[in-house]
């Protein structure tokens, strides 16, 4: 609703209105005049994709595509190709994502934080919510905690897909910097494998496999509490128990033997040996 000044919160908050969700486009400084003023829960937006325009009020998608921004069908259009100069590998319009991981600490009255996940893989949710309710955890036990634990924050964030990051209007207007002018605007260390289904008396894990992977491989399995473990695939069947090498073919059923090491609701991912390039949708 672009609520973004103290006025606009009392308004929502004489309308029977209980939350609201605050703009990317705001400031720590104009958020902490609306937590002052107004009783409302606040929600504020805090890692994924930023808008090239103001939030909520982009007509680009619908005009191009006819899918609606403002109504949560949003496709993107600013990540293609568009120059002002004729250069034509430019992607004069994308923006880096948001990701404020490293501030939590001074988010002061907010009740709830947004994190992108429409469009997203399931790795990326979970890596994403996974590193922010450990970091979140960590803020409210101690701020030494929270301050020593950053860069494992920053490495478990960078193992999703992801662009490069910015602070975005937190901190005051964004310059240059907050824009991906380059080819290399989208960023994919890892690949997702599948969730662990559940597990037989091996110790073998079953899941329905989501990309390549073969026997002999060396995978990382990502705990829900935050924990990662390494493993081998030592033995690799199909559903109806055939041995097989390797597992080609997207959507497959199979037993994965990873010594005992996974369990039910586990996500399994690899490590990819280059990154992908080009300017690309969320």
């Amino acid at each position: 609703m672009s609520i973004m000044t103290p006025a606009g919160a009392k308004a929502a908050e004489e309308m029977g209105f209980s939350r609201i969700v605050l703009p990317r486009e705001m400031s720590l400084d104009e958020i902490k005049e609306i937590r002052q003023s107004t009783d409302l829960e606040l929600e504020m937006f805090v890692h994924g994709a930023l808008c090239m325009c103001v939030s909520g009020q982009c007509y680009l998608s619908s005009v191009i595509g006819s899918r609606s921004g403002n109504r949560g069908l949003c496709a993107q259009p600013c990540r293609l190709p568009f120059t002002a100069k004729g250069d034509k590998n430019e992607c004069a319009l994308s923006l880096k994502d948001l990701s404020l991981i490293e501030h939590l600490s001074e988010l002061e009255g907010i009740v709830s934080l947004k994190i992108e996940g429409r469009m997203k893989t399931a790795l990326y949710v979970a890596a994403v919510a996974r590193t922010y309710r450990r970091a979140i955890d960590d803020c409210m036990e101690s701020e030494e905690k929270y301050q020593a634990n950053r860069k494992w924050y920053r490495e478990e964030i960078a193992k999703c897909t992801y662009r490069k990051f910015t602070t975005g209007f937190y901190f005051g207007k964004p310059g240059a910097d907050a824009q991906i002018y380059d080819n290399s605007t989208y960023i994919n260390e890892y690949t997702y494998l599948g969730m662990v289904e559940g597990t037989d008396e091996k110790g073998r894990a079953f899941i329905h496999q989501k990309n390549k992977f073969s026997l002999g491989d060396t995978i990382e399995i990502m705990k829900p509490e935050g924990e990662n473990v390494q493993a081998e695939v030592i033995s690799l069947a199909t559903g109806e128990g055939l041995p097989v090498e390797s597992a080609p073919h997207a959507g497959q059923a199979l037993w994965v033997g990873l010594g005992g090491k996974a369990k039910e609701h586990d996500l399994l991912r690899v490590r990819k040996e280059a990154p992908q390039e080009g300017c690309t949708k969320a």
